[in-house]
């Protein structure tokens, strides 16, 4: 089935602004257009031009160049006529060689098994897609491809790989392998994917096509029945009985729900909450247990260079020092921000953002919306020290004359990322809202 997805304008279809929680109905879209949120200008849906094939094409384009870069030589090095070769996996196998089986999980994760389910099932479901008859497990499949975006990080890889190169120049004779190139390739084909894709237009075309857990009734057609356009909570149902629209969190439909029912949208079959539960509690919870780890991940080293037989321990301030004792100043910003600053900025941020929340303050609505939204996309690039600490323990590997071994300050370190990326997850910025009515 060619052209799935059109390339014509789209549908109105009612809303929930999944930062604010507003109802609002989205126009029909003309093809590269977007429509944001009257409150606070949260995007609500970009409109791509045949958006399932041009993404279909790039993914397959991906997944070859994954393929490559998997198999081909990332770094060599070489010293005192040893040499040694990286691949992808050879970070996490050292890594693992070394104890340090946590931190080999999480690169592993985020460098091949992430990328690569995502890869595999948004090719899957549009694959699916042009099928006569779609399997109807592929709304759950593209729900997964969804959830693995943030721990695809094949971007903050390759930045890692950079600062590894530039501190392997200084230790050993250093090359760059094929898979290098590989990787740039795909991180721009993975790019113009995910840009290239209009989510919402995959839901529909499943929707259309009968892929769906149950009956779908439309908001929007259920309040211009009943003679109105707004469903606040506690509104009576015909049967007198309170009800309340629902935005799905996974694929954006809007259902109308008894207000004591447990739903699943009958669309990607989610389970349908009014707010994330107990949001400031597991907020407050992963923030503090985030906050305490970054000490030791500070204070402990993250890796231990022994050089002609002598260990010289270095945390992660002490590698930015490093750096600028090097003249590597803009490279020393970039760990700098990444690794340092940026934790601390999310943490601060997340505090604000609880504490202004359970006061119930209508300070700054937007502000903290926007801030919201940052501290929800800069907390992943703070890996760039764990992918860098991985390269470096799988290629300096020299005996008595040079080697790099993982340190506990890198497990604690890995831990502080993932428990604020968690943390940003479970915040829910409706509530800054709801509280502020």
């Amino acid at each position: 089935m060619s052209g799935i997805g059109g390339s014509g304008t789209t549908s109105p279809t009612l809303r929930a602004c999944h930062d604010c929680g507003l109802l609002q109905l989205v126009p029909p879209l003309p093809p590269g257009t977007s429509a944001s949120c009257l409150r606070c200008d949260a995007t609500l849906r970009r409109h791509r031009r045949d958006p399932m094939n041009r993404t279909l094409a790039l993914c397959l384009s991906a997944l070859v160049l994954f393929a490559i870069a998997a198999s081909a030589t990332l770094l060599q090095v070489s010293s005192g006529g040893q040499v040694h070769v990286a691949n992808l996996f050879s970070g996490p196998i050292g890594l693992e060689q070394d104890g340090m089986w946590e931190l080999a999980a999480v690169v592993l994760l985020a460098t091949v098994g992430a990328p690569l389910a995502k890869l595999g099932c948004t090719i899957y479901v549009l694959l699916a897609l042009r099928l006569a008859h779609p399997p109807r497990h592929i709304s759950r499949v593209f729900a997964w491809a969804m959830h693995l975006s943030p721990w695809s990080m094949i971007e903050i890889y390759l930045l890692g790989v950079f600062v590894a190169y530039v501190k392997l120049g200084a230790l050993v004779r250093i090359e760059v392998g094929g898979a290098i190139y590989a990787l740039g390739g795909l991180l721009l084909a993975m790019v113009a994917a995910d840009t290239m894709l209009d989510r919402q237009a995959v839901w529909e075309e499943m929707e259309r096509r009968g892929v769906s857990h149950g009956p779908i009734e439309h908001a929007a057609s259920i309040g211009a029945r009943r003679g109105g356009d707004g469903f606040a909570s506690g509104e009576p149902g015909g049967n007198g009985a309170a009800v309340r629209a629902i935005g799905c969190h996974t694929c954006g439909l809007v259902s109308v729900v008894p207000d004591a029912t447990a739903a699943r949208c009958p669309r990607c079959g989610t389970s349908l909450h009014a707010r994330r539960r107990d949001s400031i509690a597991r907020t407050w919870a992963l923030s503090v247990a985030a906050l305490l780890l970054y000490v030791p991940a500070n204070v402990y080293p993250v890796l231990t260079l022994i050089r002609l037989g002598a260990g010289r321990p270095s945390t992660i301030l002490g590698g930015v020092r490093d750096l600028f004792s090097s003249g590597m100043w803009p490279l020393a910003l970039l760990v700098f921000f990444a690794s340092i600053a940026v934790p601390v900025v999310k943490l601060i941020s997340l505090g604000i953002l609880l504490i202004t929340t359970q006061r119930r303050s209508r300070w700054r609505l937007r502000d903290r919306t926007v801030m919201y939204r940052l501290v929800e996309g800069i907390g992943r690039w703070s890996m760039i020290d764990v992918f860098m600490i991985s390269i470096l323990v799988a290629l300096v590997q020299f005996g008595a004359l040079e080697s790099v071994t993982p340190a506990p300050g890198a497990i604690a370190f890995a831990a502080v990322v993932i428990l604020t990326m968690f943390a940003a997850e479970s915040f829910d910025p409706r509530l800054m809202w709801d509280a502020a009515a």
